[in-house]
């Protein structure tokens, strides 16, 4: 487990997002441009998308991605219920915004899973190609979730029931890793080689200049936010921890490798903040976004990126089968 957490830490992606905590902590004018920043989302979502779909071209779709989906989605659902009911009660939020932060954490963030797939290919132990089909279909059921659980179902009108569904099923985020993914999934491995050069070479490099504007981001909103409670603050830790080791339990249970356990145990822990805060703009605009954004992006994302990922992927190789060996 030493070694594996060594690893984390020296990873040059992880390396690069304590550079931009460092940074903005300091104060220091350092900033990636918003165009460059949205553009380098695109291409990471692109690219894990793109190679998801590869993966399963070549694998098949059979009973252990079948299974994989259907734990992801059973994840998305239950998370904000346990969420819901902590932040209430411990937490001390109403309901609508105890609703607004619970379908954050049963969301997803597509940089923290890309970060974690990157760690576990470092460490020799990557996940199936399917887990970017199981990221992919985490995020609504989640959104739906906590929004039910916020207004019930008589909380929207028409319009903006048609606008908040529209938003969840059809976000950037959705669209495009669904679309490479196909992509990828139909072009197989030869369609693939004529783009490989693009997705493959640079992929590590846009990844970690990704990281420092997270770090520069997350460290901002921290010095500058008021609205998060030390109990909040304690809940944006508790839950990803707990989250994450149930979610390698459940791969473990439903027969994922060491690998795709770890990845979907990263999906449970972490929270969205592009995605969610998105919807929840639409369906409970009275939702108090200096909380659900302080919890994701400040407080769970960093935990997540320089120790959460470590200890998902130390717990999935004690417990999951075909767990790899480190030095």
């Amino acid at each position: 487990m030493d070694s594996m957490a060594l690893q984390t830490f020296t990873s040059p992606v992880v390396l690069f997002f304590l550079l931009g905590l460092l940074a903005a902590f300091a104060r220091s004018d350092l900033a990636i441009p918003e165009a460059l920043a949205k553009g380098m989302s695109l291409y990471l979502m692109a690219a894990i998308g793109l190679k998801g779909g590869v993966a399963v071209s070549k694998s098949g779709f059979d009973a252990t991605v079948a299974a994989a989906l259907g734990a992801g989605i059973a994840a998305g659902f239950l998370i904000p219920i346990v969420a819901f009911w902590l932040l209430r009660g411990f937490g001390r939020l109403d309901r609508i915004n105890a609703g607004a932060v619970a379908a954050h954490y049963g969301s997803i963030s597509v940089v923290t899973f890309v970060t974690a797939v990157e760690i576990l290919e470092f460490q020799g132990n990557p996940a199936g190609g399917y887990m970017v089909a199981v990221m992919a279909t985490m995020e609504s059921p989640a959104i739906l979730a906590g929004l039910l659980l916020a207004r019930g179902f008589g909380g929207q009108d028409g319009q903006g029931l048609k606008s908040m569904l529209h938003e969840v099923f059809f976000n950037s985020s959705v669209v495009l890793l669904l679309g490479a993914f196909a992509i990828g999934l139909l072009g197989g491995e030869a369609g693939f080689a004529d783009v490989s050069p693009f997705f493959e070479a640079g992929f590590k490099g846009v990844l970690c200049l990704f990281l420092l504007d997270m770090g520069l981001i997350a460290a901002r909103r921290i010095m500058d936010s008021r609205a998060v409670t030390w109990r909040l603050a304690t809940i944006a830790i508790i839950l990803p921890l707990v989250n994450g080791f149930a979610g390698v339990a459940l791969g473990t249970f439903v027969g994922l490798d060491a690998g795709s356990s770890a990845a979907l145990g990263v999906l449970c822990a972490s929270a969205s903040y592009i995605a969610a805060p998105a919807a929840m703009r639409l369906a409970l605009p009275e939702a108090d976004p200096g909380i659900y954004l302080t919890m994701s992006l400040s407080i769970t994302f960093p935990f997540n990126v320089l120790v959460n990922i470590g200890l998902i992927s130390a717990f999935a190789s004690m417990i999951a089968p075909g767990a790899g060996v480190l030095p």
